[in-house]
């Protein structure tokens, strides 16, 4: 079986290519904007560090 080379089917196939690009972006915007974050366990300032949560958060919000 042989595709078809012609300049349609390339310009087709390059606008559904730029589609799923710009519907996946869309989706990781959605996602971005629409969660809430819930409060992680973390280090807070001044306390001994813990092998678990080796890590403080920058601007803790909790």
């Amino acid at each position: 079986m042989r595709l078809p080379r012609s300049r349609a089917f390339f310009l087709t196939l390059a606008g559904i290519a730029l589609a799923v690009v710009l519907l996946a972006n869309a989706h990781l915007v959605y996602v971005a904007t629409s969660s809430q974050p819930t409060c992680v366990p973390h280090v807070k300032a001044g306390d001994a560090a813990s092998s678990t949560t080796p890590f403080s958060a920058a601007k803790p919000s909790c």
